[in-house]
């Protein structure tokens, strides 16, 4: 399944989830540790099932909880100055809605996944200056599901979003451990290029 269509079938906790994961692989860009989005998923792994239809605990104050105090953790200074791939990771953390629930988390997820794409290829030093993706579809500017074209980060970040996808898709609590996994190794992976980009701009 292509990663618009698991966007499209995900429900309320999958895309809270995959929101969440596409900006905790871009935290590093924020100055942010290993740690500071453990509220956040502490929040969603409370949430219902069922959260989707406003019936669960996806409503409830751990989230916008969580969030306040990710946001207050992650504020940075005035934002002139600060590069593309910065200033995408802060609109994401922005643009989070206080709940798990309803039409603007999958709004969110959907921008968290074109945004992070984006990021990554920025951020790639073999990407080629003012590239796009690759292969882009006409739902969202995503490259297509093939990885053939895209520059390594790309690809790998591509393949993140549709594997932690796939395992909130209906894996309950072990999906959510392994979206926590997934995004663990993309989060040191992208530490690792801004380090570098640092020393290189140093």
């Amino acid at each position: 399944m292509s990663l618009v269509e698991l966007i499209t079938r995900a429900d309320a906790r999958g895309l809270a989830g995959s929101g969440l994961a596409c900006l905790d692989r871009c935290v590093p860009l924020l100055d942010g540790d290993d740690e500071v989005l453990r509220p956040l998923w502490a929040a969603l792994a409370e949430t219902g099932s069922d959260a989707g239809d406003g019936d669960g605990d996806g409503d409830g104050d751990g989230w916008a909880q969580g969030l306040a105090r990710v946001r207050e953790r992650l504020a940075g200074p005035d934002a002139a100055g600060e590069d593309e791939a910065v200033l995408l990771v802060r609109r994401m953390l922005a643009a989070a809605p206080d709940t798990c629930s309803g039409a603007r988390i999958r709004v969110w997820a959907d921008a968290c996944s074109v945004a992070s794409l984006r990021v990554h290829r920025l951020l790639d030093p073999v990407a080629e200056p003012g590239g796009g993706l690759g292969r882009e579809n006409s739902a969202g500017g995503r490259p297509q599901d093939r990885t053939e074209g895209l520059s390594p980060l790309v690809a790998a970040e591509l393949r993140r979003q549709i594997i932690v996808l796939e395992v909130l898709a209906g894996h309950g609590p072990a999906g959510l451990r392994r979206a926590v996994e997934v995004s663990t190794e993309g989060r040191r992976v992208l530490r690792a290029v801004v380090s570098r980009r640092a020393r290189g701009r140093g």
